[in-house]
């Protein structure tokens, strides 16, 4: 079974890095609070609506996201959404391979923000 954790990602030490919230949750866990905020929607998407405060990174320009990810501080939570959760699912695995401690992610993405 641990080879498959392995090759596939979904070793109990990745998991505890990164925590699911519902938007009650999500939303308390940002109000008021300066924290690390990401869209990793599409421009178009982002102008389109998004959450307050949020830095629109593209998770699907990999390069950009990498670079502007490089620059945060890995020892703070990143908070993150997308549409529907499977893209900020992929960035929170990305941010914890790159050393990031703590990502939160947006259980449903921006569609049950609305």
């Amino acid at each position: 079974m641990s080879i498959f954790s392995t090759l596939f990602g979904t070793g109990k030490e990745k998991s505890d890095k990164i925590e699911v919230l519902n938007q009650a949750d999500f939303a308390a866990a940002i109000k008021d609070k300066k924290v690390q905020l990401i869209d990793v929607r599409t421009p178009g998407e982002y102008g389109n609506g998004h959450i307050k405060n949020a830095v629109n990174v593209d998770f699907f320009n990999a390069a950009g996201f990498e670079r502007y990810c490089e620059k945060m501080s890995k020892d703070k939570p990143v908070y993150l959404y997308c549409r529907s959760g499977a893209r900020s699912r992929g960035a929170a695995r990305k941010l914890i391979g790159m050393g990031f401690e703590k990502v939160v992610d947006l259980k449903g993405g921006y569609m049950s923000w609305r």
